[in-house]
């Protein structure tokens, strides 16, 4: 009974379980962001050394869709299939019955349960292990940075596997075409980043011995993300990150952009720009100029209007005032005569009269007739000796 329970518990253990012909590992998730890479391991632990004969890796992306090729592996040849032909390729060590596959620029078809088998050789059983692939939308490429802050680029290697990082590496370059500059170097034997050498670069405090450069990542995770500090307008460019694990390379690129701070300025009413007004406003403005077109000739009319029946009042009431003027006081002229004496030389002796007719006016009151009136109504005269 002993031998029995033995081939039970080794499984166990592994946390593998047995099927009519196959042994399968639990599923692992992997998390990583759309454009980025995906490393997913598959390794056959084994105490008998039996080559490897065949790898095959398969998607099944799920919600009743049909699985797919990736990968297979068959003698001594690695083939990616249909849409990965460009992306995928087998990165683990055959000898060692490593089948790990990495995955590059990861598109969001790409989520899924990924399927690894391992065939050996002069063995029934087949190897499985499934990873679960989650894709999350891209991380921004570009950061915007104002002068004097603090600027913080990722570059994390997602992987199921540990594996371990051996160099990072962060270049810089003004432009695609420029020449690289050192930003920071990390290696796994010094346990401390290297930069540029003290009083070289820009990425040195001057008159400091410290870098404006720290690597803040976990490297135990694949993680070599970095900080710089006190950015400068002249740190705008392209930095780009490299994650050796062996003979495997990760690298990912950051544009930063610089943006200058401008200067304070006081705001006087008189240097303030054309206000743009609001759709409200804009409608309550066209709404008075349309009415204001609309009344204005009603508005001339009832002032023309107005102004002829003032004048027609003021017209009527003169013409009636100069009527009840001319009744009340008539004018009257009263005729007089004025007789005047003329000595001619053939009358030397007598006396001649002549009668002379003046017209004064009088204004005679109604209850008093005329008095210098005769009779016969015909002016009196009187005599001038």
């Amino acid at each position: 009974m002993f031998y029995p329970l033995k081939l039970i518990l080794i499984p166990v253990l592994l946390d593998y379980s047995l099927g009519l012909n196959d042994l399968v590992v639990s599923s692992p998730e992997l998390t990583v962001h759309v454009g980025d890479s995906a490393l997913m391991g598959c390794v056959f632990q084994s105490t008998e050394e039996k080559r490897v004969i065949k790898v095959d890796w398969m998607l099944s992306p799920g919600n009743q869709a049909q699985d797919e090729y990736v990968l297979y592996y068959y003698a001594n040849l690695s083939v990616p299939i249909g849409r990965f032909q460009k992306r995928a390729c087998l990165v683990g060590d055959i000898l060692h019955n490593d089948g790990s596959l990495l995955l590059r620029d990861v598109q969001e078809a790409d989520q899924g349960t990924y399927t690894c088998e391992i065939r050996l050789e002069r063995e029934s059983l087949v190897f499985k292990k499934a990873v679960v692939l989650h894709v999350l939308p891209e991380e921004p490429k570009e950061l915007m940075v104002h002068v004097g802050d603090s600027a913080m680029m990722g570059c994390v290697f997602q992987s199921t596997e540990k594996k371990h990082v051996t160099r990072v590496d962060w270049m810089f370059s003004a432009d695609e075409q420029a020449k690289e500059e050192i930003v920071l170097r990390y290696h796994s034997k010094l346990k401390i980043p290297v930069g540029y050498p003290q009083n070289r670069g820009r990425f040195q405090n001057q008159g400091h011995f410290q870098s404006r450069v720290n690597l803040v990542g976990d490297i135990s995770h694949n993680d070599g993300s970095i900080v710089l500090e006190g950015v400068k307008e002249s740190d705008r460019g392209f930095y780009t990150c490299s994650i050796y694990l062996g003979n495997l390379v990760f690298k990912k690129t950051v544009v930063l952009h610089v943006i200058q701070e401008e200067p304070q300025m006081v705001v006087t009413p008189a240097a303030l720009g054309p206000v743009i007004l609001g759709g409200y406003q804009l409608v309550i403005i066209v709404g008075i100029v349309c009415a204001t077109i609309v009344l204005l000739p009603v508005l001339i009319l009832i002032v023309k209007k107005t102004c002829e029946n003032k004048r027609s009042v003021d017209s009527s009431a003169l013409v009636k005032s100069l009527e009840n003027t001319k009744k009340a006081d008539p004018e009257k002229h009263i005729y007089t005569s004025i007789s005047t004496q003329e000595a001619t030389e053939e009358e030397p002796s007598g006396k001649s009269e002549a009668i002379y007719m003046t017209m004064h006016p009088v204004w005679p009151s109604l209850n008093n007739p005329l008095e210098n009136k005769s009779a016969g109504g015909m002016p009196r005269t009187e005599k001038a000796v």
